[in-house]
């Protein structure tokens, strides 16, 4: 797609020469008017590189905006007694959370700190994920 707005700007921009030579294109009878109704080729390289922001805007930059909301509100829901999964994968039971740290219960009288920023998102349980099939 890049290489074909690339292209289309390259036809769009006026020509200083004939196609016969050296000398330069007599003017068209169109009273100045050029071969896109008046707009100069800075006006078109200007809408290519707002076509281009548009682009990266809506598939790159919203996306991940809308994954980040998604996961402050995730660990913002956190609460004492649910089974969650961290970014390391260990899988373990809230037993303490505060606004920076999440204590987990890994196994019997095991406990570990861990960021909240590290919890992936909480554990499903079997019985859910047969629900989901």
């Amino acid at each position: 797609m890049l290489l074909s707005l690339i292209e289309l700007s390259v036809l769009l921009q006026p020509s200083a020469t004939s196609a016969g030579g050296g000398a330069p294109a007599a003017p068209t009878g169109g009273g100045g008017i050029g071969p896109l109704g008046g707009c100069d080729a800075g006006g078109v390289n200007m809408a290519m590189i707002a076509l281009m922001f548009a682009v990266f805007y809506f598939l790159l930059i919203r996306p991940q905006q809308k994954r980040q909301k998604a996961q402050d509100a995730m660990l913002g829901a956190l609460t004492k007694g649910a089974i969650v999964r961290t970014t390391g994968g260990i899988r373990g039971e809230i037993t303490q959370i505060d606004d920076r740290e999440v204590t987990l219960l890994v196994a019997d009288r095991t406990r570990i700190n861990v960021l909240r920023s590290a919890i992936a998102g909480p554990e499903s349980s079997g019985s859910e994920q047969a629900e989901k099939k």
